[in-house]
């Protein structure tokens, strides 16, 4: 047990228990994030800590709007959602209070949190290239900025522009290139696709499995969760074609997270941060792993054996802040060069 988690369970036990007794708090949230991806977790820690987790789910954009309208009587102590970008609108709307969270601050690396401790990440995911290897070889791959390239001309597969990854993978584009040097990019990329752009991430791997194309830019976990899945047709789809991690010489994969932030009027704020501690753990970090196909945010705790023969990977350490930053100048350029 490393010095993270003897610290979380020592001020679990000086704030909830009392003479050998728990003294049950709760905490409220609003999550991005399906029910199935976070309750589980939610459940164990109101197991060991004896904290009541009032759990509502769906889109962030609504809630985000939802806490600005309810103002000072809003039960949320607590936004979860699972891109960066909206993490940075919620606080740029005023929406979060710091919370100053030592523990916190010391578990997650400063590029996956608010550098005014407003907000962090809890769980990684990367947006990967998967491939045929029938039609590609690897060393034919380099990074996004290839893509755009005329040798991938009517060969790739991406979803569509109103997907907030898509979105914040173009943010770190002009993050790291400006503007304009994006746009041309963005432009000759869907000059590439082999379809206009339809369905989710599991679509485009499927898509590469069939010959429909033959790459397509996904997040890591859809692959793993088709890998590992209960329907022998995902299974089959999953294993014709392989993983490549962009950009491996230079910047590194592009990544992003899950992650929260305590609200501006939470009523439990203590019990909030506790449970954005207890994210941090090594047993919720493994979760994540293990149940979501996710990589921690701390190091060294995954253990999933897809994620394992995956390897490690050099990852992006862009300020997931300017994804937020970014957000509008990507969406009015995909919309500019006719990605759908």
């Amino acid at each position: 047990m490393n010095k993270v988690n003897i610290i979380i369970i020592l001020l679990i036990c000086s704030q909830f228990l009392n003479t050998g007794e728990v003294n049950a708090g709760e905490v409220n949230v609003y999550s991005a994030r399906k029910e199935a991806l976070i309750k589980p977790i939610l459940d164990k820690f109101t197991e060991d800590t004896g904290i009541e987790v009032n759990l509502i789910t769906g889109k962030a954009d609504t809630f985000i709007k939802r806490i600005e309208v309810e103002g000072k009587n809003s039960p949320a102590d607590l936004l979860l959602t699972v891109d960066a970008a909206r993490l940075v609108r919620a606080k740029d709307k005023g929406l979060f209070q710091a919370t100053n969270s030592k523990i916190l601050n010391k578990a997650i690396p400063v590029h996956l949190r608010d550098i005014d401790n407003q907000w962090y990440g809890l769980s990684l995911r990367s947006r990967v290239i998967v491939y045929n290897p029938n039609k590609v070889r690897a060393n034919e791959l380099i990074n996004y900025i290839d893509l755009a390239s005329k040798k991938w001309k009517s060969r790739i597969c991406v979803r569509s522009s109103s997907n907030i990854y898509n979105q914040s993978l173009v943010a770190s584009i002009i993050s790291h290139h400006g503007i304009e040097q994006a746009e041309i990019w963005a432009s000759g990329l869907v000059g590439n696709f082999a379809r206009a752009p339809k369905g989710g991430d599991r679509d485009q791997i499927k898509a590469v499995a069939v010959g429909v194309c033959d790459v397509a830019i996904v997040n890591n976990y859809y692959l793993a969760g088709m890998l590992d899945s209960s329907q022998e047709k995902e299974i089959t789809a999953a294993k014709k074609v392989k993983l490549f991690w962009p950009d491996q010489r230079g910047n590194g994969a592009h990544v992003n997270i899950s992650g929260a932030g305590v609200l501006t009027h939470a009523k439990n704020k203590d019990e909030a941060i506790l449970l954005l501690e207890y994210l941090v753990s090594d047993k919720a970090q493994r979760w994540y792993s293990d149940i979501n196909y996710e990589y921690p945010v701390i190091t060294n705790v995954y253990d999933h054996s897809v994620l394992k023969e995956w390897g490690i990977f050099k990852m992006d350490n862009l300020a997931l802040s300017l994804l937020g930053k970014y957000n509008t100048d990507a969406v009015k350029l995909m919309d500019r060069i006719g990605w759908k």
